[in-house]
């Protein structure tokens, strides 16, 4: 949980430095670079199948500069993990804080630390004694990807496809294969403009 303030006032003071910094933001109101969303995650790779979400609540900082607070939820089911047709299930749940860069309208970097809460079940095969464990991990994610184009602050929804890795080295983290292995985060979403009114604006 500290972390996780920690990660919030980072942002904040992001979002004091790029405020003073934009001349254009003394005309808009707050709730006008309000914006939601979020995305879903999708996976079957080496006997692992992931599926989950993550809404997302935010701020345009500035024409090229998001930020804002997400939250996590992850199911995955992993075969073969110890010994032939064993099976581990996995859930996770937390959230943090992350930052856009758009240095043109399609494409984008990211920063995103997060806390989450893992809770494991192990089933080994043939109705064997079931084992269950409970953990929480911080990870700090970054990467790109790709948007159908965000106009500054305001103008139109958009969808964006994102691949990021955990670099945090943690043995536990949720992005990581049963061997340990960091994995490539594929991720698809929307963001939404709250009350911008449509419009669209030029960088």
């Amino acid at each position: 949980m500290k972390k996780i303030i920690l990660s919030l006032l980072a942002v904040l003071l992001c979002g004091n430095f790029l405020y003073a910094q934009d001349e254009e933001e003394a005309k808009r109101s707050f709730k006008e670079n309000l914006f939601t969303g979020g995305s879903i995650s999708l996976a079957f790779y080496n006997n692992t199948f992931l599926i989950g979400g993550s809404p997302v609540i935010g701020y345009s900082l500035a024409n090229w500069a998001d930020a804002g607070i997400v939250l996590n939820y992850n199911y995955t089911s992993y075969r073969d993990v110890q010994i032939f047709d064993d099976r581990l299930r996995q859930t996770v749940y937390g959230g943090g804080a992350f930052v856009k860069l758009y240095p043109v309208r399609f494409l984008f970097a990211q920063a995103q630390l997060e806390h989450n809460f893992i809770k494991q079940k192990y089933m080994p095969p043939g109705g064997g004694l079931t084992s269950t464990a409970k953990d929480d991990v911080s990870s700090f994610l970054v990467g790109g990807g790709y948007t159908t184009g965000r106009y500054g602050r305001g103008g139109e929804p958009f969808f964006y496809l994102a691949v990021l890795f955990d670099v945090m080295g943690n043995d536990n983290s949720p992005y990581t294969d049963a061997y340990g292995r960091t994995i490539p985060i594929i991720r698809g979403g929307i963001q939404v403009p709250l009350f911008q009114g449509g419009r669209r604006r030029e960088r």
